[in-house]
């Protein structure tokens, strides 16, 4: 049992715990691995109000859960997990409710706390030119420039990519149609060397075996490309060309918008450019160049920078 059991008064909060558990295995059918993490969930806010004597589940309040879940946060557990925690508790109290051994559901209203959102990871230009300076002789090498060309040069989506047809090209003026989240399609610039990278691979494409496939991208036995093939051959060539990171397709698709954002400034293009639906989700890459922009700001604002002391 676990050590969190071993409290004295754990034995107030423990048979509302079993009963509930059960009613989850028989009766709602949950999965095993949905039932070992509510057991967990409820055992871990059980023993934290346990230890404020706080004397079983009829004597907890909506203070007391709001308490528990702010110091568990403090102590490290993510949002989602303390989410997780929060549904368990929802979960177990209208349980007893439905029997009349409770009289309210105290984590009713509460919301867990928000994790800080982690910045996605980017290539720098230096890194994207590193990683796409290649020899284009090898057919399967060739391919793959060309779509790491084309998701860099576009911003598209691993799923994108792998969708595009041969009519949805159009290298004569530079454009690319794609089918998006929900449906949406859009149209596309195509940068020159994702045009040369793409013109080339067209060339060996078209005396490979399945080249009557409607996909721009084949897999050597001339099928549909699988986005985790793509995936692989990423990380391949990010390992061969000596980054020492762990590269994968959407990082050339935040390094797109990364770079572009920063030269342009231009949030809405970069929004309508990526397909975001809210203008929010683009807004996370204004944060990532901010001590590059802050360090120009200092260097270059004739405000910014401090005058030297006179000296007698």
């Amino acid at each position: 049992m676990s050590a969190v059991l071993e409290r004295p008064s754990m034995h107030l909060w423990e048979a509302s715990i079993e009963h509930y558990l059960d009613y989850l295995k028989v009766e709602r059918q949950a999965s095993p691995h949905t039932v070992t993490n509510y057991e967990r969930d409820l055992r871990s806010i059980a023993a934290s109000a346990a230890a404020r004597e706080v004397e079983g589940w009829t004597r907890l309040d909506a203070k007391d859960v709001r308490s528990i879940i702010a110091e568990q946060h403090r102590e490290g557990i993510s949002g989602r997990s303390l989410a997780r925690r929060l549904s368990a508790v929802r979960g177990l109290y209208n349980h007893l409710l439905r029997h009349g051994e409770a009289e309210h559901n105290p984590a009713q209203d509460i919301l867990a706390p928000k994790d800080r959102k982690s910045l996605p990871a980017t290539l720098d230009p230096d890194e994207v030119s590193r990683l796409l300076t290649q020899n284009l002789n090898d057919p399967m090498i060739c391919r793959d420039l060309a779509m790491f060309e084309l998701m860099y040069s576009s911003g598209l989506r691993l799923a994108e990519l792998v969708g595009i047809d041969l009519a949805d090209l159009d290298l004569s003026v530079g454009q690319v149609r794609v089918t998006g989240k929900g449906g949406k399609v859009r149209d596309l610039p195509v940068g020159e060397h994702a045009i040369e990278a793409i013109n080339k691979w067209l060339g060996y494409r078209r005396s490979m075996p399945g080249s009557d496939e409607r996909a721009v991208f084949l897999s050597s036995r001339g099928k549909r490309i699988a986005p985790r093939t793509v995936q692989m051959r990423l990380k391949k060539l990010a390992e061969s060309q000596g980054l020492d990171r762990d590269c994968y397709p959407h990082m050339l698709r935040h390094s797109f918008a990364s770079h572009l954002l920063e030269s342009s400034g231009d949030l809405r293009a970069v929004q309508e450019l990526l397909g975001h639906a809210d203008i929010s989700t683009t807004q996370i890459y204004t944060h990532l160049d901010f001590q590059h922009l802050a360090q120009v700001y200092d260097e270059s604002h004739p405000r910014a920078r401090r005058t030297p002391a006179n000296r007698d």
